[in-house]
């Protein structure tokens, strides 16, 4: 016996119609026969006797699937299944639709080689669906005799003209009662103050459900918890939406997360807020009319609210300020991150979570953190989950594992293809001992930057890496073939280190390269790296420069098979040992073995996860190319307009020879 025969109808149906009844204002004015249904608490009507379905069966040529059979000897038919079908087929009504909607046809333009088998079976089903509805409000509910599981169900498709989207398909018409009656209660649970409290069984056991799942939660057991509040959703159920966003959000997912119930109370707006608007800021591309319909319900203060920190989300102004210790762990955990120290970032505010206090009884977890433009960028779906399974706000229960770090702790990294396999060259400069502050002192020239405005020795807010360099090199006017100034992202590499990092550096043209290595290196040591070695159709290349006291102590470079060396090179850094045996045109198999080397050598890494996904200072360098000499030539290029692509690093034919322009 499956579970759809052995489903207790009767009850299900009786509780159905009771609550239905129950939800009419006395004062409505109704149908002869909804009025008769009120009066007997019975959306139904008698049930079929096994003659009239085998009859039934006997006109369509079918036997009926089994959870209709057995609805069918409950009730032959129904009234209000839901809110849209006024009338649900019995035993005489049930008809084939053979189509008499039109939708086949319509359904049928959309068949192409791409979604043929999707699309054709979307046009069959309006010619071989059984057809339920009788009254509606255009809604087509069909049973489909080719969509059968294994108990022998058929699943049936509803389908609106107002809703503008495919059929929905529910497993078998159980499954469809099921979700008509929770349409039923969603509605209902929107009813205005003039009409009667909508509370019956159903909803005082889901909200019991809410306020275990809620509990659920605090202990660490999100998972189950999202499920139970997922389902109080689908009923219509307050705070059910509130509750289960926040689960969402921490979980990286934004779709239709609105934090429904909870975001325009008062206790709440401080955490609910800012991420809904960041998300509103992200998409919205200065079309603001949907911000208040998302907070529905805001009165003028809040949205006057929610406008001014969508002006700080736009500027990257915003900052996540909760009170407290767990307020002060939130400041540290941003000064970590703002110079790369991501997973020091993400241990500190896990550290400090058991110090976390919820602004109300529906607030879950900390949440306004993922709109800050720095620590927003810690969020991972595995470290939501961490968050989330972690006990907090008082309750106990069993510690989670923590996340597994982000970043590697090492160079070799950079050796990995990046999506999109764009990453063909990069370049680096290593300071030891110094804070990533003093890095444009060591390294920029005090000019004006390349858009005319500011001075380079002065850090640029933190941005992703591609979005600072377009706000910066967007604008630049002038090019020249001399002129190399890097644009590069600032933080820690390591215990002893910082860097400077440009992900798109110019051509690299050893005759009139410099390497900054030298006067990045007064007082202290410093390390350079070019690498080209993945350069497609370029001529691999790689430089390595060391310096100390504004020295230069050793350099090599590799360029098409060459080896141009200086200083007396430590051995685990001999190039030789690199390329000495590689065949002609396998480059690029050094690069991990090299980059592997410079990382045991000098105890340096890179923070994969700030360069490729977060937020760090930036500014512009001096040249890394030498002046011109006397008797030699190159070329200025004047523009009117801002380069056609200036995200591909804003310096057409930096650093190339003169040829070349």
């Amino acid at each position: 016996m499956t579970d759809s025969t052995a489903f207790d109808w009767r009850s299900f149906l009786l509780k159905w119609s009771g609550e239905w009844a129950d939800s009419l204002p006395d004062s409505d004015t109704r149908s002869e026969d909804d009025e008769a249904a009120r009066q007997a608490r019975w959306l139904g009507f008698p049930p079929a006797s096994e003659e009239r379905i085998a009859a039934m069966e006997e006109r369509l040529g079918r036997q009926m699937p089994p959870s209709y059979r057995e609805f069918l000897k409950v009730s032959d038919g129904w009234r209000n299944a839901g809110w849209f079908v006024w009338l649900l087929a019995g035993t005489e009504d049930a008809q084939w639709h053979n189509n008499e909607s039109g939708l086949a046809d319509m359904y049928a333009e959309h068949v192409d080689e791409d979604s043929k088998a999707e699309a054709q079976r979307e046009a069959d089903l309006w010619r071989r669906g059984l057809q339920l509805d009788v009254e509606s409000d255009v809604t087509y509910v069909l049973m489909d005799p080719e969509d059968v599981d294994d108990d022998g169900e058929w699943a049936v498709y509803t389908w609106s003209s107002w809703r503008a989207e495919p059929p929905e398909r529910h497993a078998n018409f159980l499954a469809f009662m099921r979700d008509m009656h929770r349409e039923f209660h969603s509605l209902a649970a929107r009813q205005s103050d003039s009409e009667p409290e909508f509370a019956n069984d159903t909803t005082r056991q889901l909200d019991a459900q809410v306020e275990e799942a809620r509990l659920a939660v605090l202990r660490g057991g999100w998972e189950q918890a999202e499920e139970a509040l997922d389902e109080a959703k689908g009923y219509g159920r307050p705070r059910a939406a509130g509750l289960g966003d926040q689960i969402r959000r921490l979980l990286g997912k934004t779709y239709m997360v609105y934090f429904e119930d909870l975001v325009t109370d008062p206790r709440y707006t401080p955490e609910l807020l800012p991420p809904l608007v960041a998300e509103h800021a992200l998409h919205s591309y200065r079309d603001d009319s949907t911000l208040k319909f998302h907070l529905g319900g805001a009165d003028d203060e809040l949205m006057s609210l929610a406008f001014a920190m969508l002006d700080q989300m736009r500027n990257g102004t915003y900052r996540y300020a909760p009170a407290g210790p767990f307020g002060e762990a939130v400041d540290r955990a941003r000064e970590l991150a703002r110079w790369g120290e991501s997973d020091k970032a993400w241990r500190t505010l896990m550290d400090a979570l058991p110090l976390w206090e919820p602004l109300g009884p529906d607030h879950l977890a900390p949440l306004a953190w993922v709109a800050d433009p720095v620590l927003g960028q810690l969020l991972t779906p595995e470290r939501g989950r961490e968050l989330l399974s972690t006990p907090r706000a008082g309750q106990t229960g069993e510690p989670p594992s923590p996340a597994a770090d982000l970043d590697p702790g090492d160079l070799a990294w950079l050796a990995e293809p990046d999506r999109g396999n764009n990453r063909t060259s990069y370049r680096f400069v290593l300071v030891e001992g110094e804070h990533p502050e003093e890095l444009p002192g060591r390294l920029a020239d005090g000019d004006e930057d390349t858009d005319g405005e500011g001075d380079n020795t002065v850090l640029n807010a933190p941005m992703p890496l591609g979005d600072a360099r377009h706000k910066t090199t967007g604008n630049q006017r002038e090019f020249s073939s001399y002129d190399d100034k890097a644009f590069v992202a600032v933080g820690r590499a390591g215990t002893d280190w910082s860097f400077a990092f440009d992900d798109h550096p110019a051509s690299f043209y050893r005759p009139r390269f410099v390497s900054p290595a030298a006067t990045a290196s007064r007082g202290t040591r410093a390390v350079v790296v070019w690498s080209g070695l993945r350069s497609g159709s370029r001529k691999p290349f790689f430089h390595l420069s060391v310096a100390r006291d504004g020295a230069e102590q050793y350099a090599f470079t590799y360029e098409g098979g060459e080896i141009q060396r200086s200083g007396e090179i430590p051995e685990a850094l001999e190039p030789t040992q690199f390329f000495g045996d590689l065949a002609e045109g396998a480059a690029a198999e050094a690069e991990r073995p090299l980059l592997e080397a410079v990382t045991r050598e000098f105890g340096a890494s890179l923070p994969r996860h700030a360069l490729t996904s977060g937020r760090l200072h930036t500014f512009t360098t001096r040249s890394w190319t030498r002046p011109p000499q006397r008797g030699e030539t190159y070329l200025m290029v004047s523009v009117n307009h801002p380069p056609t692509h200036p995200t591909t690093g804003g310096r057409p034919g930096a650093g190339a020879p003169e040829s070349s322009q």
